[in-house]
């Protein structure tokens, strides 16, 4: 039987990830970057679609684990009759190669292990020629382009396509495994020495960690999540992935199955906040950076998401040998939505271009003339409808959200304009940013409901209507405000967790039924904030922290019925969100007040500073 995602913990290098579970199995990694096919895909599909177990041969009578200080590297302690191991998985930065490291460490008594690797390229679809390395170091694998290389002391031996090996640790006793990645025609890459890279990966991570200017109650849950996203990061471009996976399910046995392992322009401004709010300053200029070169070119041209490098073509495949996630399929790799339109992410990437002034980022030659280039694209498309900001499948509309977030595209012009004196056609400008403000008040607010609506003259909720005060389209205070609010938690939410939208309703095209989404019941705390009701925020703060796994990990949505997490995992937009909640609640001037250009009640243990 699958793993609950939440028994998943996440190891990486910067550029690429494992999944490790509970049981001492590795079920997903991607090689040799975070979009590449995968080599271990078993949480999609069986142990023949490729894994690597470490666990004891005796059923354990109890496992924990935990990561090692504020660190990736990952501790699961198993305890057994006999007495107890611990594995030790981490992933260490170094130049030109990329391995998992596996220690075996005897903690008390003596134990029998037993290792079972299935080795598969491909998304769990091409068993690769095995051979040992000579002077018995250990084996490799190759298949066209991939190969890997296993090293261990321990004596190994191949049975129907899987390699397998039994040994005894006792307490005191390190055994060492070591998954190395190579490209196939080039010469193998050379042996690390693994507890030398252990003590370099943990001090990397803590010395990042100790970076971070956050403080406050919620320090470790903040941490955790810096560290994720961190982890979720490719070092070459600054690039930051949605999700380490592909097609977990945002409902089981369901057809909601995305690959996320892109960039997508959505999650921009939230992201540059939540890294210069904590004094991840270079983080943010690299993903700022990121974002420019990936929208260069043709404002026409720009897309919802990208490569890790930027790259535009992201054809959608789906895979019919995997079965999926609790048989949750189809399995896909690529995504159809880069080619949507959507017009909100407009907004997102002047925002964050204003927010990295703001924010005092080095200025970049391109920015202005960039964000020039895109106002007079939007002259031209704001009146068009899109395909909104959920990646809807069941046709454009003219969503509330997406229009809003074109005001917000020419109100961060007309302010980056007058505040630093750049040159631009400023009076047609306000009078633009004044012509969408009035059409969104007037077509996307249902007076009936005394509520901003999903799409012009519709009667239905949407959750991204939680951003319009945290953006300053209208003040939190706000009559029409106020009431979206109210409606939203009144229809919108699930256990007090809030929904995206109304799946029931068929807009998207798709079968009814998700999980809550986790970033928006965030946005839900942030809009009571900002509301002065810091009591009911901090409680609803505090029930969705209680959602992370036991190693502080969040997917992208829970099921509130079924106690458990779904989606891709772990999702860089909930722990993003997580990180700026926590510090609007923990600051005078958080990420939300900043962006809204509103002041808010200082929390009683407020930190004042940016």
């Amino acid at each position: 039987m699958a793993l609950r995602i939440e028994d998943y913990a996440l190891i990486g290098d910067l550029h690429t990830a494992a999944l490790v579970g509970r049981n001492g199995s590795i079920d997903w990694l991607c090689w040799p970057r975070f979009d590449s096919a995968a080599c271990f895909a078993a949480l999609l599909g069986t142990e023949e679609h490729g894994r690597w177990l470490l666990a004891p041969v005796e059923k354990p009578v109890d496992i924990s684990r935990h990561y090692v200080d504020q660190s990736l590297v990952l501790e699961t302690r198993f305890k057994t009759k006999k007495g107890e191991v611990s594995i030790i998985d981490f992933m260490p930065l170094r130049n030109g190669s990329s391995d998992i490291i596996r220690l075996v460490i005897g903690r008390h008594g003596q134990i029998d292990m037993r290792m079972d690797l299935v080795l598969r390229f491909d998304y769990g679809i091409t068993i690769p020629w095995v051979e040992q390395l000579a002077d018995n170091a250990g084996l490799t694998a190759i298949a066209g382009p991939n190969r890997a290389i296993l090293r261990t002391p321990v004596p190994t031996q191949g049975k129907d396509f899987h390699t397998l090996a039994t040994f005894t640790v006792k307490a005191g006793e390190v055994v060492p495994f070591v998954l190395t990645y190579g490209a196939s025609h080039i010469p193998i890459p050379a042996a690390i020495d693994a507890e030398a890279a252990l003590a370099h990966t943990t001090s990397f991570w803590q010395d990042w960690a100790g970076k971070s200017s956050y403080r406050g109650p919620w320090q470790a849950a903040v941490t955790r999540s810096l560290i994720t996203l961190k982890a979720l990061t490719y070092l070459p471009t600054g690039g930051i992935v949605a999700a380490p996976t592909t097609s977990l399910p945002e409902k089981i046995g369901g057809v909601r199955n995305w690959d996320y392992r892109y960039c997508w322009i959505r999650d921009a401004t939230l992201t540059l906040l939540s890294l210069m709010h904590t004094g991840y300053y270079e983080e943010a200029d690299a993903w700022r950076n990121w974002l420019l070169r990936a929208i260069a070119g043709n404002p026409a041209q720009i897309q919802i998401m990208y490569g890790l490098a930027g790259e535009r073509w992201l054809p959608e495949l789906t895979l019919d040998w995997l079965p999926g996630y609790e048989a949750s399929h189809p399995v896909r790799i690529g995504n159809l939505a880069s080619g949507q339109r959507q017009l909100d992410i407009f907004g997102e990437m002047m925002d964050a271009l204003y927010q990295g002034r703001q924010g005092n980022l080095a200025d970049s030659d391109t920015a202005w003339a960039a964000q020039t280039a895109l106002v007079r694209y939007l002259e031209t498309i704001w009146k068009e409808p899109d395909d909104g900001i959920w990646e809807s499948r069941g046709g454009r509309q003219h969503f509330t959200f997406s229009k809003a977030m074109t005001w917000v595209a020419v109100d961060r012009a007309v302010k980056t304009a007058q505040q630093a004196n750049e040159s631009c056609t400023l009076e047609k400008w306000i009078a633009l940013r004044d012509e969408i403000h009035a059409d969104i008040c007037q077509k996307g607010f249902n007076a009936e409901m005394n509520s901003f609506v999903q799409v012009y003259g519709g009667n239905e909720l949407d959750a991204s209507l939680l951003i319009l005060p945290l953006v300053g389209f209208l003040p939190p205070e706000d009559p029409r405000i106020v009431g979206t609010i109210d409606a939203i938690q009144q229809h919108l939410t699930a256990d007090g967790f809030v929904l995206r939208y109304n799946t029931d309703r068929g807009i998207d095209g798709l079968p009814a039924g998700e999980g809550v989404f986790l970033a928006c019941s965030f946005w839900l705390a942030d809009n009571l904030i900002l509301q002065g009701k810091l009591d009911e925020a901090r409680a609803l703060f505090e029930r969705l922290l209680s959602l992370t796994n036991d190693v502080g990990l969040l997917a992208e949505e829970y099921e509130p019925r079924q106690l458990r997490q779904v989606g891709n995992f772990p999702q860089a937009f909930s722990h993003v969100a997580l990180i700026n909640t926590a510090l609007n609640l923990t600051r005078a001037s958080g990420p939300a007040t900043q962006r809204a250009g509103q002041e808010q009640q200082a929390p009683a243990d407020a930190i004042d500073g940016f």
